[in-house]
């Protein structure tokens, strides 16, 4: 792999015509790019596992590889090696390419692997076991080479069967979805819950091998005909593999009314398999995840702990799991009085919070429940089965998404029922009513002064969750026999971690991907720039340890983070208004994503990951008329009346999408190609408009900061993955980049008419400056960053560079560029890192200058902050932790985004 040196990757801009006058008026041309660690080329390239293990009992990882300009064309092939210089198998596709029709990302999918693969150009290794697909009338088969599941094309039923060999593991996968019509507070209510079926609409195959094929299912759950919850769910399966993944999503399309005790209120939400039992009721095994690795492991009928002993090596093989010799060989006083021992075939887990499961089983439907232990977090992991075979089976971030329960029924006949309840029908009815009634915000006037006390924006039915979603993932294996304690130690591992496998930074840097040159390997080679790194990590580790101390867990949750601190209650503020979930509000998924990019890390690329699976599903509207349009910051994460592209912005989705080649995230962000429809339907800037406007389809109006970033990075991304519509997006990032460029003062005009069938902004008569704090904040240096480097339009490249120049100038300088200052503005430190880039493009040394001193000396956190927490404990607190009242959301986005991007681009300018 030969380096490319970051002073070659980016190189200074020359700046001409009117934008060079106003770069010498703020100084020198002379700022070049700090020199980075970051390689990458046509060589081989050394990919790693996340965490140690390798792919352990996972069926397959697939993962994405980015190369810089230009090195490989489309039809590139590409081989696998370990350690030892052996072919592995791997199957490979294109996920993005470069504006000259070069690979930008490719995926690649693996099915074996402990150690560091190396990839480099070549024939792929075939597998001996290939994947394979058949269609076969009403059914498609695909098989790994060691089982084959049979997936229905219509009907209740999604996965006919599967089978290990001649024998059938489980049948009839299905869909379940438990509705309870009322929900009465009291102890005079009466519980009715309706079971309604997933229903199969649409089979898609999407891959077929050889390593790896993918179906997809789309249908809604049904009863009659009524339907509720449509699911998107995708079965993966890798050769040679005992396993096969699930990703399950549902989207909740209901009505939940404030105030109303009638409703769509879910009461269970699972996903369900038969398993056939052939063997006899003592060789029947059941295993059940408790904490960590441990594991629940019983026999339907126990022979263990009898008055009498069948003998030590009989009761040592049932736990084991192993086929016990023929009774006629044990001590007859047990063999004769086997019919009376209990044969136990219920159980259930059920994981009501984070902090609790219990377990229970009993003989059957109609008879007692006894207690079977209990503990704080269980695994989602369990088996039913015997030594003839049977299915393992896991649902990831199992406790961190309560409440969830597993459940095994009728383990005691020839067929048992296994239930991976999503949401435990045990819990409280999914309550999705939005949580206050309005307290007379009737108008706009009324709303605002809402705003002025709450910071929530309040409008009356706004605050629905009719068109949120949510992903899960689940695992199965079909097992030739029950497996070992060591091997259901590995299926439990894979569940809650699942294996997956990493480009190393080297490459993520050096392939100039996501903004050419704004991050770069942590770097503490000097005293200013290691208290930066420790800044860096002590608000990480802030954030994940504040996730556990305060409980950020749930279904509809997990992932997300508060945005502001009550100092008064030594508590985030989880029930005022716009002050509680954060939504991706200043973007600190970017911030978590730059900052895995740069260093590598396993606990930031998994806070990442469960942050960007909430933020792409629950805070954004996936149907009905906002369908597209993402929530702002608040109590629910769908309770604000802002409804807007900030928060449904595609660039938080492209770093996963591309490091995984996960095909949901795919999903969301095509979905969002014709996000400027929009526009059509809601005004985002309705209640402080002025003058009169009514939303035309040939003159939106549309900002060039927080609408048109994640209009464009849908756009982007689309052309980019050659989408079906991506020759349509393309000519919308062209002609909205044209036409920026062209209004009277840039990016400064603020806002302009964007006609839908044209992809335009039409030319405004008049130089306006319309600069907010928020219009840079959601993504758009990083998004202009890749535009400039993609696209080759010298006037978008120096109107940027002029908004990044002035946003952060004095304001006789904003007004003398422009006849008027940009008013009160904030963010100085976040918008620093603005400086820094058109510092290094336009090669404007006092911009270099001005980057730091705006980074140290501005707002945000400054070197003088405590940069520590203190303990809370009780009765200060709810629970003993941890607090460092002076961090915020906002703050720490901004923060973090800055330093990293500051030292990538200027470190070697550090004051």
């Amino acid at each position: 792999m030969s380096p490319i040196p970051r002073r070659s990757l980016l190189k200074a801009a020359a700046v001409a015509g009117a934008a060079a006058q106003f770069s010498r008026a703020l100084g020198s041309r002379d700022a070049t790019a700090a020199p980075g660690a970051g390689s990458s080329g046509d060589g081989p390239v050394t990919l790693d596992w996340l965490e140690d293990g390798g792919l352990g009992a996972a069926p397959g990882s697939t993962v994405g590889v980015p190369w810089p300009k230009g090195v490989h064309r489309d039809d590139q092939t590409f081989a696998l090696t370990d350690a030892d210089g052996r072919a592995v198998p791997v199957q490979s596709w294109p996920l993005a390419h470069w504006p000259d029709g070069s690979l930008k990302w490719t995926a690649h999918a693996v099915s074996s692997g402990t150690g560091k693969l190396t990839l480099t150009t070549g024939t792929a290794a075939a597998p001996r076991k290939k994947v394979t697909v058949d269609r076969r009338g009403g059914t498609i088969d695909v098989s790994t080479g060691v089982i084959t599941a049979r997936i229905a094309q219509s009907g209740a039923t999604l996965v006919e069967s599967v089978t290990r060999g001649s024998t059938e593991i489980a049948r009839n996968g299905r869909l379940v979805l438990l509705r309870q019509p009322e929900y009465e507070d009291g102890d005079q209510a009466t519980v009715r819950t309706e079971r309604f079926d997933g229903t199969v609409d649409e089979v898609t195959v999407e891959q077929t091998g050889p390593v790896r094929a993918v179906v997809r299912v789309d249908g809604t759950h049904r009863k009659g005909r009524r339907g509720l919850l449509p699911f998107s769910l995708r079965l993966y399966f890798y050769a040679g593999a005992d396993s096969f993944r699930m990703v399950h999503t549902v989207t909740y399309d209901g009505k939940q009314e404030p105030g109303r005790a009638g409703g769509d209120f879910v009461r269970g939400l699972g996903v369900r398999f038969t398993v056939p039992l052939r063997d006899e009721s003592y060789d029947r095994h059941i295993r059940i995840g408790g904490e960590g690795t441990g594991l629940l492991r019983e026999a339907v009928k126990g022979i263990t702990g009898l008055r009498r002993d069948p003998g030590a090596a009989v009761q040592a093989a049932q736990f084991a799991g192993e086929k016990l010799p023929d009774p006629a060989t044990w001590d007859q006083r047990v063999t004769t009085r086997l019919q009376y021992i209990p044969e136990w075939g219920d159980y259930t887990l059920s994981q009501l919070s984070a902090d609790g499961f219990t377990l229970r089983k009993r003989t059957r439907k109609g008879y007692g429940w006894i207690g079977a232990g209990g503990g704080r977090r269980a695994s989602g992991f369990g088996y039913v089965g015997g030594a003839g075979g049977g299915l393992s089976f896991g649902l990831r971030d199992f406790w961190e998404k309560h409440p969830a329960q597993l459940d095994i029924r009728d383990a005691h006949t020839d067929a048992a029922e296994v239930t991976l309840w999503l949401w435990s029908p045990e819990a409280q009815p999914m309550d999705l009513r939005f949580y206050h009634d309005g307290m007379g915000q009737d108008t706009f006037p009324e709303q605002l002064e809402g705003l002025n006390i709450t910071y929530e924006d309040y409008e009356p039915g706004f605050g629905t969750p009719h068109g949120i979603a949510r992903t899960s993932e689940l695992l199965f294996w079909a097992n030739g026999s029950t497996p070992s304690a060591e091997e259901l130690a590995r299926q439990v591992e894979a569940v809650r971690v699942l294996p997956q496998l990493a480009a190393p930074p080297g490459q993520l840097i050096g392939a100039g991907v996501f903004g050419r040159g704004l991050f770069a390997a942590p770097d503490r080679s000097t005293p200013a720039k290691a208290r930066i790194e420790d800044h860096l990590d002590f608000l990480f580790t802030y954030y994940k340890d504040q996730v556990e101390q305060r409980r950020w867990y749930g279904f509809w949750d997990y992932g997300d983070i508060m945005h502001t601190y009550d100092t008064a209650r030594h508590q985030w503020r989880y029930d005022v208004g716009g002050y509680a979930w954060d939504n991706s509000e200043l973007s600190p998924d970017l911030w978590l994503w730059y900052a895995y990019l740069r260093s590598g890390r396993a606990d930031i690329f998994r806070f990442a990951e469960a942050m960007t699976r909430h933020t792409g599903e629950v805070d954004v509207y996936h149907l009905g008329k906002w369908a597209g349009l993402g929530t702002r910051h608040g109590v629910q994460h769908f309770a604000d009346s802002a409804k807007q592209q900030r928060i449904a912005n595609t660039t938080y989705r492209r770093y996963y999408y591309f490091l995984t080649a996960d095909e949901r995230v795919g999903d969301l962000m095509h979905a969002h190609v014709d996000s400027d429809e929009t526009f059509l339907v809601l005004d985002p800037l309705r209640k402080i408009r002025t003058e009169p406007y009514t939303p035309d389809r040939h003159a939106l109006s549309v900002g060039f900061g927080t609408d048109w970033s994640g209009l464009v990075s849908a756009w982007l991304t689309e052309w980019e993955r050659r989408g079906p519509k991506w020759e349509k997006a393309k000519a919308r990032v062209l002609s909205t980049m044209e036409t920026i460029a062209a209004q009277p003062n840039g990016f400064v005009q603020g806002t302009g008419l964007y006609d839908l069938d044209t992809g335009r902004f039409a030319i405004a008569e008049e130089p306006v400056v319309g600069v907010s704090h928020l219009s840079a904040v959601f993504g758009l240096n990083e998004l202009c960053a890749e535009l400039i480097d993609l696209v080759d339009m010298p006037a978008f490249n120096e109107a940027y560079y002029d908004y990044c120049r002035y946003f952060n100038a004095t304001k006789a300088e904003q007004a003398a560029r422009y006849g008027s200052d940009f008013g009160s503005l904030i963010l100085f430190q976040g918008h620093s890192r603005l400086d820094a880039y058109a510092a290094v493009q336009t090669g404007d040394e006092e911009l270099a200058r001005r980057a730091w001193e705006k980074f140290y000396g501005s707002d945000g956190y400054r070197e003088s902050a405590p940069w520590r927490t203190e303990k809370v404990t009780g009765p200060t607190a709810l629970v003993a932790g941890s607090e460092a009242t002076w961090v915020s959301t906002n703050d720490t986005a901004l923060y973090g985004l800055a330093a990293i991007e500051n030292l990538a681009l200027l470190g070697d300018r550090m004051p």
